[in-house]
């Protein structure tokens, strides 16, 4: 996913086989048919574009990050502590860049 999150076009199956064996040895089936799993699952739509298939998130990195923030917390967890948890995870920036998103959010703007 990080593959075709970076990207700005559609990749093939071929492109991202050819990338990801630039740093790793892996089988063009392999990624065919995790690529399929993807598709199958939700996480990539896909276009058909002569004899091959066309493949793009269907969300953003950012999208998807939020998809699972909100999982987390529906699962009937602790709150504070999940947060807790959180917190105690991210570097001094993050921490900055948090902050500046909730006393946005807490004078009412939106993104």
């Amino acid at each position: 996913m990080d593959l075709l999150w970076s990207r700005n076009d559609p990749a093939t199956v071929r492109s991202v086989h050819e990338e990801l064996s630039a740093t790793r040895q892996i089988a063009y089936t392999t990624a065919m048919s995790t690529m399929d799993n993807l598709f199958r699952k939700g996480w990539l739509q896909r276009e058909k574009v002569g004899l091959a298939y066309h493949y793009r998130p269907t969300l953003s990195r950012e999208e998807h990050s939020a998809n699972l923030m909100r999982t987390v917390f529906r699962s009937g967890g602790d709150s504070a502590l999940i947060l807790n948890f959180f917190f105690d995870q991210i570097d001094d920036n993050e921490s900055a860049e948090l902050r500046k998103v909730i006393d946005r959010l807490a004078s009412g703007e939106s993104s």
